[in-house]
This record gives C-alpha cells, sequence and structure tokens, in this order.
C-alpha cells in the first residue's frame, strides 16, 4: 500500500509503500518511459543489472523487480528497493548543522562503498549529494546506477565510453576536456 512520494527525478518517481507480505516500508521506484529510446532502455537495464551484483552496506539494495501483468501494457518498470529517510543534498540544503565527526563520518562511508562498487569493475559516473541516501542513524547508501558502466577493457575498446556523463558540478575536467579515455578517477573527482 503506497503511503507517501518521496522524490523523483529525470527517470522516473520514488514512493514509500508497506510491504504487507513482510510488514516492513519499502521504496518503490517507478521507471516511466522505460522502452521509448533506445538509450533509456540500455540506461535502464545496465542500472538493473549492476544493483542485482552488488552487495554492500553502503549500497543502495535491490530488494526485487516487479513483473509486468502482459506484454501490451509492460511500458514501465518498478524497482523495489529498501527505505532510506533522505539524501545527504536535502541535509547540505536543511538547517540542520553537520559536526565534524558527521562529514567525517559521511565521507568514510561514501569512500568505503566506493571502494566496493571500483573492486567490482564499475564506474558510478554521477556521484553527487542527492545519489546519496541517508537514514537517521546517518547510515549512507549510495543510489542511481543509471550512469554507472563496467570499466572492464575486454568489453569496451577504448575510447569507447562517452564523456556527457555526471552532473556538471560534479564533473571531472578529464570530462569536462572532452575525454573518452578515463577511470575511476572521475568518481573521485565527484567525492572531492
Amino acid at each position: 500500500m503506497i503511503k507517501e512520494p518521496a522524490g523523483s527525478g529525470a527517470y522516473g518517481t520514488v514512493v514509500i509503500a508497506d510491504d504487507t507480505n513482510k510488514g516492513n516500508q519499502v521504496a518503490i521506484k517507478k521507471i516511466e518511459r522505460a522502452f521509448e529510446h533506445k538509450l533509456f532502455t540500455k540506461r535502464t537495464l545496465r542500472e538493473l543489472k549492476i544493483l542485482r551484483l552488488l552487495s554492500h552496506e553502503n549500497v543502495v539494495q535491490l530488494k526485487t523487480i516487479q513483473r509486468p501483468k502482459d506484454k501490451a501494457s509492460f511500458d514501465e518498470i518498478y524497482a523495489v528497493f529498501e527505505v532510506m529517510e533522505t539524501d545527504l543534498g536535502s541535509i547540505i540544503k536543511s538547517q540542520q548543522e553537520l559536526s565534524i565527526a558527521h562529514i567525517q563520518f559521511f565521507l568514510y562511508q561514501v569512500l568505503r562503498g566506493m571502494k566496493y562498487i571500483h573492486s567490482a569493475g564499475i564506474l558510478h559516473r554521477d556521484l553527487k549529494p542527492r545519489n546519496l541516501l541517508v537514514n537517521g542513524n546517518c547510515d549512507l547508501k549510495i543510489c542511481d546506477f543509471g550512469l554507472s558502466r563496467a570499466d572492464i577493457p575486454e568489453l569496451y575498446e577504448a575510447g569507447a565510453m562517452t564523456d556527457y556523463i555526471s552532473t556538471r558540478w560534479y564533473r571531472a575536467p578529464e570530462l569536462l576536456l572532452g575525454s573518452e579515455d578515463y577511470t575511476n578517477s572521475v568518481d573521485m573527482w565527484s567525492i572531492g
């Protein structure tokens, strides 16, 4: 049962709902127009595949993907995630004072999560405060893998990756200069 809207982005909306089967809350991301453009479809498939592979306490957990009722009405995807209360962007903009200890703890968790993601051969490519979810215990989880890509040379030729990624304010210098041959350093720049 849907309880409240949690947010929206370029590719869909998120609501908080009660999971009546398990008696807890979940976040449901409705990915709209998933098959409208080939690019949207690729990004959605890539994100869901990556999230199904990753399992770490600082990465948001994809619990399940709802099956469509039938082929004819299959134009939206519903992905079910664990619930987090807010994101780091909202905390930064709020009146909530962040102590040095808070900042260090958030940074530690981001670096820990990114070490895991990079060790799996994944580039996030869109790290920003809005993609860092936080709960009341100050637990942080990295989310939104829509622009992510596997950094596996055997799968991609050198220079095959696009430079049009990442939110402008968090984009690494090599991307600003149009490089299509980059490494996980683009994520580290975004963290900085």
